[in-house]
């Protein structure tokens, strides 16, 4: 097995989940993509999309990778316990998935920092590793 690749793939990783979860914010927030609702900003739902509009960016970019994934994995967590777990305690059932693997992959970016092709990097921060 060759490891060369590791920091590309791990990179490639924290862009597309990034990019996917801003997707989130964008949609609730703009109503881009979708069918153009949108949810009220002062209320819960706004409040998550602020957190994955901004978050999905910052962790896309690698910009303060550490403390967006963190607070990203603390959201998606919420959104399980709350929209999900009360339907059932298996995710497979109460169709939690994303919710869990958004929460356990942004746990795993804020533990291993922005990587290469970030502007942690670039800005020669810690949180780069």
């Amino acid at each position: 097995m060759n490891s060369s690749y590791a920091s590309y793939a791990y990179a490639l990783l924290r862009i597309v989940v990034g990019l996917l979860f801003a997707m989130h914010g964008s949609q609730k927030l703009l109503g881009f993509p979708g069918d153009g609702s949108t949810v009220p900003l002062a209320s819960l739902m706004g409040v998550a999309g602020i957190i994955e509009l901004v978050g999905g960016l910052l962790i896309m970019l690698g910009l303060f990778t550490r403390p967006a994934a963190f607070l990203a994995s603390g959201t998606m967590a919420v959104a399980y316990f709350m929209a999900h777990f009360p339907k059932h305690p298996l995710p497979i059932i109460n169709q939690g998935e994303l919710a869990v693997v958004y929460c356990f992959v942004f746990l795993f970016i804020a533990a291993y920092g922005s990587g290469i092709w970030s502007l942690d990097s670039l800005r020669g921060s810690r949180t780069a590793s």
